[in-house]
């Protein structure tokens, strides 16, 4: 199993698919221009920390971009598999 792929509680529905895991490994692909944007939108959604890499809400749009799901699909995941999300970003950024 890959280090990336985040296993859920439970099945996770959205936009009509279910989804049991998120597969995280695009993290890798990521470049410095796509942590820019990250920080834009992050901003200008009207959220707010002096180190970003440590709110949900931005490891949220780095989990979109790197997955290609809409950041909606993050924010929806139950507050335990979220969590999940937000700390394999975070480990990934700050590794």
């Amino acid at each position: 199993m890959s280090e990336y792929i985040i296993k859920f509680k439970k099945p996770h529905t959205f936009e009509g698919g279910e989804y049991t895991e998120i597969d995280l490994s695009g993290l890798e692909n990521l470049n410095t221009s796509d942590l820019i944007d990250a920080d834009k939108e992050f901003s200008t959604s009207g959220q707010f920390s002096m180190m970003n890499e440590l709110t949900i809400g931005y490891t949220c749009i780095v989990a979109a971009k790197a997955t290609g799901k809409p950041v909606e699909f993050f924010q929806r995941l139950p507050a335990s598999d979220g969590l999940k999300v937000k700390n394999k970003v975070m480990g990934f950024l700050n590794g």
